[in-house]
């Protein structure tokens, strides 16, 4: 039984919602369940009940479970028993389990990217994909169970020494509100390929796709080996400081990272963030200019609303081709207009909350202030259908100089600055001179200008003219202040492990 949005108003664990939302005249089902999972079961939250919001209408959607640390200690008591029953599982027999949850995702793509959409405001079909994606990850680290080798090292006659790797136990992820589900599928199954239980905690502004995920994937794992912890910084804290979680990851803002840090550093926990991005984009005198000002757009994510870690949010411009590739550049980014984000249709959703709305606007007020050039966009988008939503037009500043705080602060909005260079030395510096180091692109035809500019960019990820594509099996992670540790790949597998070494004399 499922309860329809276009039903008429009602409760909902204690609190008012507003169930009128329709895509192409049909009604988005919430999740029977908004609780707490833990130990193969749901669980009334000790911390009660908070709203949360469609973005599209600015309206609440329903009450979600508010998960206090009387929660937090409860789960991980869960996943402990777990723990003890996952790890005597045969790699194999893990692996297994794990595909059939790659199935359930696509067999129920189309539902959970709805909810996304409606929660969350990525436009639901961009939001299928982020389902398939959360599915591709439990297949490939499927595949990667055997791969949690040791070695041997030769110590002479009479001895036998090698090293095992083994699970830590309970593994926490915290991730974030702009890939909901495709972070709580994928974000969780390296950890359980390597033998760890799992507590997931989704994004507090968008965990209603959470709780269809657990409702459908409910008695494929044993009981405490898969937990979902919804709730605000509470959950997180007592998470990050739990005694009972040697591992941590965060899929977040540095400010968030740096508590979530602070918290695990009394019980020195293993510790993995992936965290914010002002990264640059290079274009050359020689690029395919065409292709430049296609990857500049793109690198936007201005489907999401550019709130993405990896936007190339700084396009670096070489003097001599800044105006024909701006002009390619506002030419394409007539694609993305804000639209209903449950509309298949829609190219460019909504904003996660007003707090964040808030936030773009007060950075395109800052960077018409500070003097750079507003060429597109720049307000809220205003067809009468969004008045009532966080629905903000594509922006993009031109004239923007490298330290101006619109070329320097993360925005985490549809805005992008184009800075203008001609000294190859000084664009370096500038390019580098922010705290972050995600990604990076560089378009250029010269394959020794692309290695050479590749090696000089900070960051843990450099697309090649090309932008913003993930590439399961190579490691994505950044440099400075943009986190620690590499995920999708064989890296974030062995991240979940710890070695130990026995030496045995024959």
């Amino acid at each position: 039984m499922t309860t329809t949005l276009d039903s008429a108003p009602q409760k909902a664990d204690g609190i008012s919602k507003n169930s009128a939302i329709l895509a192409q005249g049909a009604a988005v089902a919430l999740p029977q369940h908004r609780d707490l999972y833990y130990g193969g079961a749901w669980h009334k939250p000790k911390g009660g009940y908070s709203e949360t919001i469609n973005p599209s209408t600015g309206e609440v959607l329903c009450g979600c479970a508010e998960a206090n640390a009387e929660d937090v200690d409860d789960a991980v008591k869960a996943a402990k028993a777990g723990f003890a029953i996952w790890k005597k599982m045969k790699p194999l027999d893990r692996a297994v389990l794990m595909r059939k949850v790659a199935t359930v995702l696509r067999a129920n793509a189309y539902e959970l990217a709805m909810l996304d959409a409606t929660n969350g405001g990525g436009p639901v079909a961009e939001m299928i994909r982020d389902v398939e994606f959360a599915a591709a990850n439990f297949d490939f680290f499927a595949g990667l169970v055997t791969e949690v080798k040791g070695e041997t090292i030769p110590m002479g006659e009479g001895v036998v020494n090698l090293s095992v790797r083994e699970p830590y136990g309970v593994v926490a992820r915290i991730v974030a509100y702009n890939h909901p589900l495709l972070f709580l599928g994928a974000k969780s199954a390296a950890p359980l390929a390597a033998g760890n239980s799992v507590i997931m905690k989704p994004p507090v502004q968008a965990p209603v796709s959470a709780y269809r995920f657990m409702e459908l994937i409910d008695g494929i794992f044993p009981p405490g080996v898969f937990n979902v912890l919804t709730g605000g910084v509470e959950c997180g804290s007592a998470l990050a400081s739990h005694p009972g979680v040697p591992v941590i990851g965060l899929v977040g803002s540095v400010e968030t990272g740096r508590a979530v840090m602070r918290a695990a550093s009394e019980r020195l926990k293993h510790v993995s963030l992936e965290l914010g991005g002002k990264n640059a984009c290079i274009v050359y005198p020689d690029a395919d200019l065409d292709r430049a000002s296609t990857g500049a757009v793109k690198g936007m994510n201005f489907t999401w609303n550019g709130q993405s870690c990896g936007s190339t949010s700084r396009l670096f411009l070489h003097e001599s081709i800044h105006d024909e590739v701006m002009a390619g550049i506002l030419e394409k980014i007539k694609v993305y207009r804000p639209g209903i984000p449950t509309d298949v249709k829609t190219t460019m959703g909504a904003i996660i909350s007003q707090a964040q709305l808030n936030k773009v606007l007060k950075y395109i007020d800052l960077g018409i202030s500070e003097g750079a050039t507003l060429a597109c966009g720049g307000k809220r988008a205003d067809a009468p259908e969004l008045k009532n939503g966080y629905f903000v037009e594509p922006t993009v500043f031109t004239n923007v100089k490298a330290n101006m705080r619109i070329a320097m602060e993360e925005i985490f909005g549809p805005v992008l600055s184009v800075i203008k260079w001609s000294d190859e030395e000084t664009m370096f510096q500038q390019v580098n001179a922010v705290d972050y180091g995600l990604t990076g692109a560089v378009f250029t035809r010269d394959l020794a200008t692309a290695h050479k500019a590749a090696s000089r960019i900070e960051s843990g990820v450099v697309w090649v003219n090309n932008t913003s594509s993930h590439f399961i099996g190579a490691g994505f992670g950044g440099y400075k202040q943009s986190g620690i540790g590499r995920d999708e790949s064989i890296e974030e597998l062995l991240f979940n492990t710890q070695s130990k070494n026995i030496n045995i004399t024959l």
